[in-house]
């Protein structure tokens, strides 16, 4: 388990100046810059590299580091109802445990350690004194994030016929066609196409008994 995680890298923090005395108590701020996919895939995120600003506050208790805190980024995305572009400021909270790997809940020493690979499947551990806070923060940030963002609480969207934004031409409207009102317009045109022709043939007809009786 020793060996790792890496001190260098900035979302890896050394709980070694805390100790293991109950109760001691540390404060951390760090600004690193954001690792790759750090959002919602394809809808909201903090794009990689972009500062990402970290408050922790750390708690030595019997069987670990308990550690709390608040990241605070710039998210960018594109709004659900009208395809703008958008950012906004993601603040994230989160508190995790990391246990020592030589106790137990209680923090007591473990006569064989790893032997409960069930208990520990979803416990995370600090590694020599270390512990790597990016899976905790990314989980924080994608809870923190909204699955569907929009650009403005009462943004209008896209016109559901053309594509136009609703936004920058509130008037925008279409003249609504009832269907049904089409088709019996459509009859109707068919039925007064059909009354000229049968006019037209009347008199046609009638042009031809004219010539008949003279």
């Amino acid at each position: 388990m020793n060996g790792r995680l890496d001190h260098r890298n900035p979302l890896v923090f050394d709980t070694h100046e805390l100790g293991r005395r109950p109760g001691a108590l540390q404060r951390l701020t760090r600004s690193v810059d954001a690792p790759a996919d750090f959002g919602v895939a394809g809808v909201i995120g903090v794009p990689e590299g972009a500062p990402v600003e970290i408050e922790l506050r750390l708690e030595s208790v019997m069987e670990g580091v308990l550690v709390t805190g608040t990241s605070r980024a710039t998210a960018e995305g594109e709004c659900v109802r009208c395809l703008e572009p958008l950012r906004q400021e993601a603040v994230a909270d989160f508190q995790e445990m990391f246990s020592y790997p030589d106790a137990d809940d209680r923090g007591r020493p473990k006569a064989e350690p790893g032997d409960d690979a069930e208990d520990d499947e979803d416990t995370l551990f600090l590694e020599d004194g270390l512990f790597d806070l990016e899976p905790v923060l990314r989980d924080a940030v994608v809870l923190a994030l909204p699955m569907q963002p929009v650009c403005r609480e009462d943004c209008a969207g896209l016109c559901s016929e053309c594509g136009t934004g609703l936004n920058d031409d509130p008037d925008h409207h279409h003249d609504a066609v009832d269907i049904r009102w089409a088709a019996l317009q459509g009859l109707a045109e068919t039925i007064q196409d059909g009354e000229k022709d049968n006019m037209s043939g009347a008199e046609a007809n009638a042009g031809v008994d004219e010539k008949q009786e003279k």
